[in-house]
């Protein structure tokens, strides 16, 4: 860090790895002038909400990796919300959310034919970060687009946290094993062992109102990938028109699927639909709609489909432009504060000692 200050080999930095004292380094570089570039999640306890406050708000650049909006279908879905012929306005009648978002993970992983080695630090929370922080921080982030229309988020105005709950995924020391190369828990780890188990606090479950949109969010960490498996996810939003779904699981063959399922269905709708995707061709030349039964499904072209490694580059290359042009959009930086300000008042909410 002092040599990087020091000999300024650039003014774009990447900030990843450790999530305990990420923040204090994303913030360094900040106050020193770079732009940074970091990986999720900034913070994992309230002490370090002050220091994001002064980073995210202040120039330079400062920007968090965010690949999920970079999907194509889920891109799909924001354009088809955004249509109001379509999908209406959120449905906030009663409270069954109107933005639904669920993933589900898994911590043993073969990669090309190898398990995926962890470090034991990972499953230490006091580093890692507890389940609220983590995968959340992508599905909250979703949420806030889909219905902030790049209005500025605040987290006192906007936002209401309703209900937060976590619990732990129990990781027999065996597995443990497997996915650490390490013959035992380490110290850091012992309080959270019961019986050779550790009781590893990874699940988290949000519930909240952003501008009066009941969303709920979901992530879960199973332990190993069941046969011919994966990870999965499913984000759904319900609109007065229709409730337009992001599905990747095993009955999609782990493609994502996008579908679009309307309040009332008749030709009308089928025609309205047409219409919409008929304005997207610019942006998504080729996607059309297939009726299945009431629903429809939005056929996406192979050429438009990119892998979660190729996202990762369009979001650097987005920060890029950002930093060569010396603008970007003004809800960036406020969006970024009222998320985490979420994920932290409900990590709070649901371990009131920790």
């Amino acid at each position: 860090m002092q040599r990087l200050i020091a000999e300024r080999p650039g003014r774009l930095a990447i900030v990843a790895g450790r999530n305990d004292i990420k923040m204090d380094l994303i913030a360094r570089l900040h106050a020193e002038g770079f732009c940074v570039l970091g990986d999720k999640p900034w913070i994992i306890r309230s002490d370090q909400l002050e220091a994001l406050r002064t980073t995210a708000s202040t120039p330079p650049l400062a920007m968090d990796i965010m690949t999920e909006r970079r999907e194509v279908a889920v891109r799909l879905q924001h354009a088809l919300i955004r249509n109001e012929d379509v999908f209406g306005a959120f449905d906030v009648e009663g409270d069954a959310p109107a933005v639904s978002l669920q993933s589900v993970h898994f911590l043993y992983k073969l990669v090309n034919g190898r398990p995926l080695v962890r470090p034991a630090w990972y499953f230490d929370t006091r580093v890692q970060g507890e389940g609220m922080t983590d995968v959340n921080t992508h599905l909250v982030d979703l949420a806030q687009w889909f219905i902030g229309d790049e209005r500025p988020f605040d987290y006192e105005r906007d936002i209401q946290l309703i209900s937060a709950v976590q619990w732990p995924t129990e990781v027999p020391l065996e597995l443990f094993r497997q996915i650490t190369g390490l013959a035992d828990f380490p110290d850091p780890l012992r309080a959270d062992v019961v019986n050779d188990r550790l009781r590893y606090l990874c699940n988290a479950r949000l519930s909240c109102r952003m501008r009066g949109v009941p969303v709920r969010a979901e992530a879960l960490w199973g332990l190993t990938i069941p046969e011919g498996g994966g990870d999965t996810h499913e984000i759904a939003a319900r609109g007065t028109r229709a409730t337009i779904v992001v599905r990747l699981d095993q009955t999609t063959r782990f493609r994502t699927q996008l579908t679009v399922h309307p309040a009332i269905p008749d030709a009308r709708f089928g025609d309205r639909l047409a219409k919409a995707l008929e304005s997207f061709q610019d942006r998504f030349p080729g996607v059309s709609a297939e009726a299945v039964g009431d629903a429809f499904c939005i056929t996406i072209p192979d050429a438009l489909r990119t892998t979660h490694e190729e996202h990762f580059a369009v979001v650097l290359d987005a920060f890029i432009g950002y930093a060569d042009s010396g603008q970007w959009p003004a809800n960036l930086g406020p969006d970024l504060i009222a998320k985490y300000t979420l994920l932290e008042r409900a990590r709070e909410m649901a371990n009131p000692d920790r």
